[in-house]
């Protein structure tokens, strides 16, 4: 791998904690040319870059939550699959249109010794490959081949597990004549009549219809710097006040981060994030996620189908009513 795609991709509220650490290293190569013994300096100075870490990664507005959950370098579906899994043999194809999207990844894996179907929408790492995935952004095909990998979880008894982390569906014109809108309308229709239980993760960012059409389950699990909303803050902004520059203020008022739809009960679990976000520690944030999954999927196996179908119909009958 060159080595500029190993410097590390700084966010901007980052910046004073890259200075210390920079600084960090400075004195410990000045110690060590000049064999003065700082130690005791430096690990003052390292207690002190652990603490304005942590101060920074827990007090982000959400509009810098939006930028952590965006961060190139945040673990994606297939590394979280990859981590989880004990196998996993990915599927292609919608069976309709002779196409496979690369934006959204389906596939059979073993989990803790059992078959599961896992399946998510998947960004690129660079800029061929977002391109490549159309920047994880589904065309009809994909939620066709998502639905149909479904079916087939359900056929054969297989618990679904997917993981959502998209701007929003493909609002291309060609994705329009395609059928986008039906094809998503399928999949949230289709979903609350599975027998099988489903859990749903957002693990990055999910954006409006295009994160719903793999999102209907009984269970909806979230990391902390993940984001969940009807639309982009930008979008939002530019809709309302015709001003897209006041995305912050949208994210304020949309209520998109995980702790404000834990409040608003439409998140299940809150899954925490190691200190500096997914990115900083994949593995570690891949074992919070697998842990998860299986607290949650034991639970939902001991129910019936029909328990578990009423409480998905229950689940979102209830967004959206609130008492002043």
């Amino acid at each position: 791998m060159p080595t500029t795609e190993r410097r590390p991709i700084l966010l901007d509220f980052e910046k004073p904690l890259a200075e210390l650490e920079a600084r960090i290293s400075q004195i410990r190569e000045l110690a060590d040319e000049n064999e003065v013994d700082v130690s005791a300096q430096i690990h003052q100075l390292e207690s002190r870059a652990i603490q304005l870490r942590q101060e920074i990664f827990t007090s982000l507005t959400p509009a810098q939550r939006l930028q952590v959950a965006r961060h190139p370098r945040r673990p994606s579906t297939l590394d979280y699959v990859q981590a989880i899994s004990d196998e996993w043999i990915e599927l292609h194809g919608d069976r309709r249109s002779g196409k496979d999207d690369p934006a959204l990844v389906t596939g059979v894996a073993r989990f803790k010794g059992r078959p599961v179907v896992m399946l998510g929408h998947q960004k690129g790492r660079d800029t061929k490959d977002n391109v490549a995935r159309n920047f994880g952004m589904a065309s009809p095909s994909g939620y066709r081949k998502a639905m149909r990998i479904m079916e087939h979880a359900n056929r054969f008894s297989m618990p679904i597990l997917t993981f959502i982390d998209t701007p929003g569906a493909w609002a291309g014109v060609e994705a329009e004549q395609m059928g986008q809108g039906e094809a998503i309308a399928y999949n949230l229709r289709e979903m609350f009549r599975l027998d099988v239980p489903i859990i749903c993760t957002v693990i990055g960012e999910g954006g409006s219809g295009g994160a719903l059409g793999i999102g209907v389950g009984e269970r909806l699990l979230m990391f902390e710097h993940s984001v969940y909303t009807v639309a982009s803050p930008e979008a939002c902004a530019a809709i309302l006040w015709k001003d897209a520059s006041r995305s912050a203020q949208a994210a304020e008022a949309l209520k998109i981060t995980a702790l404000d739809l834990k409040n608003l009960g439409i998140l299940d679990q809150l899954l925490p994030e190691p200190v500096g976000g997914a990115h900083s520690d994949p593995l570690k944030a891949a074992e919070i996620l697998k842990t998860a999954i299986l607290q949650n999927l034991e639970e939902l196996l001991t129910m019936t189908a029909e328990e578990r179908q009423e409480l998905r119909y229950q689940k979102f009958r209830k967004i959206g009513v609130f008492a002043e």
